[in-house]
């Protein structure tokens, strides 16, 4: 639900953005910090965002429901994928490997951490 959308090419690409954000967060974006408390991966070469080869095609279907407490009847929209990715992504690497994870994100090297593991649960 997106409220009115205004412009829909612009709600769809917001819904897009948060997607694309939460499978980040949910596969690869991680500050890492050295003993000092700095940064150690600061630029783009080091903090790894997923690019459009990352991604599969999205296809959006606006539902649209005014809100009633908006003289537009909009909604904030930025935000609202980013959660429910995160979860399903989860989900979808415990159906595919058997392991769950309770921490993100479910890198590479966790998930090949995970695999080495003696046990059924990933918690870190």
């Amino acid at each position: 639900d997106v409220g009115r959308a205004v412009h829909p090419s612009y709600v769809e690409g917001q819904l897009q953005g948060g997607v694309a954000q939460g499978i980040g967060w949910a596969l690869n974006e991680e500050y890492i910090y050295n003993k000092d408390g700095k940064v150690d991966n600061p630029g783009f070469l080091d903090y790894r965002m997923p690019v459009c080869s990352d991604l599969p095609m999205l296809d959006c279907a606006l539902v649209e429901v005014p809100n009633p407490k908006h003289p537009q009847g909009v909604k904030g929209v930025g935000e609202v994928p980013l959660v429910p990715v995160m979860a399903a992504v989860a989900n979808a690497v415990h159906n595919a490997l058997g392991k769950r994870f309770y921490s993100l994100p479910m890198s590479p090297p966790k998930v090949s951490a995970a695999l080495d593991a003696p046990t059924q649960q990933a918690a870190e």
